[in-house]
């Protein structure tokens, strides 16, 4: 499910921004971005992370800009120095003429800001928690919201799914009779004159009965169909869970179609095909 959340704070003379964002996954993703000296804050953003999301590839991004007005910002002047000098060799070698912008200066000398300049992550952690709990609270509500979408829209095709099986169940009991009929007319067809209570008639159409009988696949098919309603409608987790009634339902789809040998019914069977494709698809995106 896709989501987005930001929060800031202020640590010190400094400000701090927590973005943290989302996009559609079967798995949970999680990327962290993080000022240089911070790393040791990753582990604690991931759990937190976990609390709020278990699918999707989520990137966190901890920003931190700013510095104390009217501060020496503290460069390091000899590593600036190193590193314009490496640019200068290089663009000589290269046979490209090198004249560094304030803009390159700027940020060489930032790349090489010394790490005092910037709060331990030791002192940073509580800030940075609570706010990445704020970030995650907003970027939670919007997922939500999109799960308020996606319930309809499953509630919508759950609909359309029994709408489907119903008519199947309706077609069903006139399946054998209509085969034994066309049974009879090929016989006869073939000059075979064979009277409808011989016993090898009798057997044929007992024997198409038994393997047309999809009585129990229509039984399993609507109680999964009501498992599936009841779960999407319940709190927490339902991506996995569904997958699986899904594929069972997938499962008795094939097996009604399989067996009915009947036109009728496999036009229905494709519908519930195409339509469990179009939940599956879509489930894919719910945690």
């Amino acid at each position: 499910m896709t989501g987005y959340g930001r929060a800031t704070a202020v640590i010190g003379d400094h400000s701090l921004t927590v973005q943290a964002s989302s996009v559609n996954r079967k798995t949970l993703d999680v990327t962290v971005s993080l000022p240089d000296g911070w790393e040791a804050l990753e582990p604690g953003i991931l759990e937190r992370v976990r609390e709020f999301a278990a699918r999707g590839k989520v990137h966190v991004r901890v920003e931190l800009t700013g510095a104390p007005a009217g501060a020496d910002l503290s460069w390091n002047e000899g590593a600036v120095t190193v590193a314009l000098d490496k640019l200068a060799a290089l663009a000589d070698a290269q046979g490209v003429a090198f004249a560094p912008t304030p803009e390159l200066l700027w940020q060489v000398a930032n790349s090489t800001r010394r790490a005092e300049d910037l709060p331990a992550a030791e002192a940073a952690e509580e800030v940075v928690f609570a706010t990445l709990d704020t970030t995650l609270r907003d970027f939670a509500v919007m997922r939500a919201k999109e799960g308020e979408t996606l319930l309809i829209d499953f509630l919508g095709r759950i609909a359309a799914l029994r709408r489907h099986i119903e008519a199947v169940a309706q077609r069903a009991p006139s399946v054998v009779p209509a085969n034994r009929e066309l049974l009879l007319k090929r016989l006869r067809e073939a000059g075979l004159e064979l009277d409808v209570d011989d016993e090898r008639v009798l057997k044929e159409l007992a024997l198409f009965a038994d393997r047309s009988d999809i009585t129990e696949e229509l039984t399993r098919f609507r109680s999964h169909l009501e498992q599936l309603t009841a779960l999407i409608r319940s709190d927490g987790e339902i991506g996995r869970k569904a997958e699986f009634i899904l594929q069972e339902l997938g499962r008795e789809t094939h097996t009604i179609g399989a067996k009915a040998n009947d036109l009728a019914i496999a036009k229905q069977v494709i519908e519930l095909k195409n339509e469990l494709e179009r939940v599956r698809e879509q489930m894919a995106n719910v945690e």
